[in-house]
């Protein structure tokens, strides 16, 4: 699963690029003591950060409540948009809002592929705005 992880953060890596604008992908965000998002990207002053997930269509997808935290830390110190990345098997790139992720009783974020279709926006709406 860290193979395919790696995966779709390289693809909308290059998709960041391929758009015109710069991107760094952080090596062990998630793993590090340190606030680390998976992918900064920027544009003319507009600076994205993504916390990607992906996964198969039929399965909720959760973020640890930890991953949030620190996706808004990182995101209100750096100055960036705080966002979440979800690419699920033969679907395209939806990019949701940290508020329109389901919570757990656990305390978690969960998010599957009708809630992203719902709440989400495409990559050319994430880029475009």
């Amino acid at each position: 699963m860290k193979n395919k992880g790696s995966r779709t953060e390289r693809e909308l890596f290059h998709m960041f690029f391929e758009s015109g604008w710069a991107a760094i992908r952080t090596a062990g965000s998630g793993s590090t003591s340190e606030l680390a998002t998976d992918i900064v990207a920027g544009k003319n002053g507009r600076i994205l950060a993504v916390e990607c997930k992906s996964g198969r269509a039929n399965i909720k997808r959760y973020v640890r409540k930890e991953q949030i935290e620190e996706l808004r830390k990182f995101s209100e110190k750096f100055g960036a948009e705080p966002w979440i990345g979800m690419r699920f098997n033969n679907e395209k790139w939806l990019f949701l809002e940290i508020e329109h992720l389901d919570i757990s009783k656990g305390g978690h974020f969960g998010v599957n592929l009708k809630l992203a279709r719902e709440k989400g926006i495409s990559f050319e709406d994430l880029i475009g705005r």
